[in-house]
């Protein structure tokens, strides 16, 4: 099931983002005057084709992997006189440049839309409550305290543990300090604590923020009661069955899951002894833990699960906005996500930042079939992540990419003339090769983690 989640998703996700990408190129094209020869969504064997009033031949291939609009162009091939006016090579810089950037464009007002659902919508939010803090932690450090609930991030509000972690994922890699703005427990008093970073997770590879700084949210208690095991993990490996209760590790006892949790992750690739309750019996059992994460990020894994427990209605939040409260909202969060990727590649173009954490298509696949999984809210959030992600990435100054067309067309715009074939055709080059290294890196981190 989960891999035709991820099938499905992928095929969603792909088939919908590259769409408007390349409707936004076709629909200011044909505003232009320029004539459309193909619309293709994916590349290579035609699954299905048709053609319009005006000659343009829509496409559907065989390879889903991208897609693109090709137009009459002297450069590609012989124009008959009647159709030069409506040549892509003849249209003014300005008119070229605008039909270029409508697909990053395409992108965002897209993303605008998913937001502006999502805003409408609705959801219900964790309230950020601090569960506890643990001792010589630079959280612990900085005076934060179990029970205290996270008002705002360096002076941004966060309604719940997933806003504060976008938060701290903006600060990533950085040195300086983090402003976590808290209320203390049965109390209206709000109290401002400084956190001290120094080039924060700067190589960590799938860094989790709030776990780094020694926070965890508070969770309601758990019974260690088995419910889900890992089909190729060490508790299932070792025996370990569904409804075995976890008495005690290595002799220490277990009276919730979070112990279990703490002391599994302190332990990578270490064996270790469970006495288990099972069928009103008491077994001892070997359990070889695996390791996660690489570094200071790396961690016990031991591929169990229990019961979800139901959550106090105190402890959840219902943020819902109108429908003209909502577009300022997707402005705000279309904004914000298209600077947090801007920032991201700066760092990790200076090394501030692992390039481990670049994701390439087998991730991506798996993302969209998990939050295909989640429900409708969690997969129209990926698809605006995406689709931002997708706009910033094209509009990148690099040639092949609509950012590198743009630069060329912009130069041209200054000196009142275009940059001689030469020069662009060694852009291109260029170009070529930083993508394809790009996503060879991408697809190498990608199957690391297989």
């Amino acid at each position: 099931m989960s891999a035709l989640y991820m099938i499905i998703g992928t095929l969603v996700a792909l088939g919908v983002l590259v769409t408007f990408h390349e409707f936004g190129h076709f629909w200011v094209a044909r505003r232009c005057g320029v004539k459309v020869l193909r619309f293709s969504i994916g590349f290579g064997t035609p699954l299905l084709r048709w053609r319009d009033r005006q000659g343009t031949e829509f496409v559907i291939a065989a390879v889903p992997l991208g897609g693109y609009v090709k137009m009459l162009d002297e450069r590609e091939g012989e124009v008959p006189p009647g159709l030069l006016e409506q040549s892509f090579n003849r249209q003014g810089v300005v008119r070229r440049i605008a039909i270029v950037v409508a697909g990053p464009i395409a992108n965002f007002l897209l993303a605008l839309l998913f937001f502006w659902l999502l805003a409408l919508l609705g959801s219900q939010q964790l309230r950020p409550v601090i569960g506890a803090v643990e001792a010589g932690s630079p959280a612990a450090a900085a005076g934060l305290q179990a029970g205290e609930e996270v008002l705002a991030v360096d002076g941004e509000e966060t309604a719940g543990w997933a806003a504060v972690n976008l938060q701290m994922v903006r600060r990533l890699g950085e040195s300086g300090t983090l402003e976590i703005t808290v209320r203390e427990p049965d109390s209206s008093v709000n109290a401002q604590r400084q956190v001290v970073l120094k080039d924060w997770l700067k190589d960590v590879e799938e860094p989790d923020p709030i776990a780094s700084l020694g926070i965890r949210p508070w969770r309601p208690a758990l019974a260690p009661v088995l419910a889900q095991l890992d089909p190729k993990g060490p508790a299932q490996a070792a025996g370990l069955q569904g409804g075995d209760r976890l008495l005690a590790l290595d002799g220490q006892a277990l009276d919730d899951w979070q112990q279990v949790v703490d002391r599994v992750r302190a332990r990578p690739g270490a064996r270790v002894i469970f006495l288990i309750e099972r069928e009103g019996r008491r077994i001892e059992l070997p359990v070889e833990l695996a390791g996660r994460g690489e570094g200071e990020a790396r961690s016990g894994y031991l591929g169990a699960g229990v019961e979800a427990a139901e959550w106090p209605p105190e402890m959840l939040r219902e943020v819902r906005h109108g429908p003209l409260e909502a577009v300022g909202e997707a402005f705000r969060r279309t904004w914000s996500m298209s600077v947090l990727t801007l920032d991201s590649l700066r760092k990790m173009l200076f090394g501030e930042l692992s390039v481990k954490n670049l994701s390439g298509p087998i991730t991506i696949a798996k993302v969209a079939g998990a939050s295909a999984q989640s429900g409708v809210g969690d997969f129209l959030n990926f698809l605006a992540y995406l689709s931002i992600s997708l706009g910033v990435l094209n509009l990148l100054p690099i040639p092949v990419l609509d950012g590198g067309h743009l630069l060329f067309y912009f130069v041209e715009w200054a000196r009142g003339r275009p940059l001689s074939e030469r020069v662009q055709a060694w852009g291109m080059q260029i170009g070529i090769s930083l993508v394809v290294g790009v996503m060879l890196l991408a697809l190498v981190n990608d199957l690391s983690r297989l």
